[in-house]
């Protein structure tokens, strides 16, 4: 029996680059089901919230670690 067209040659290996989808086919966020948007979307600003409660967070570490406040800590007051 004949081999089929395609079995005569070994297939290249599929690399790593194909298989990443460049452009991702759904709209919404990985964390949620809103679209990122620009300007005052409920997206940005829950994202806004996420990075304020991280700053706020290292504050808290700065004034725990350091025995002093933020600001004195900052050199912003003396």
């Amino acid at each position: 029996m004949a081999a089929a067209l395609g079995d005569c040659c070994p297939r290249p290996a599929m690399t790593w680059l194909a298989m990443v989808d460049p452009m991702p086919t759904s709209e919404t966020s990985a964390t949620t089901g809103d679209a990122p948007a620009f300007g005052w979307s409920a997206y940005a600003e829950r994202v806004n919230g996420r990075f304020a409660m991280l700053g706020f967070a290292a504050v808290v570490l700065v004034e725990l670690l350091s025995h002093d406040t933020f600001l004195h800590w900052a050199g912003l007051v003396p």
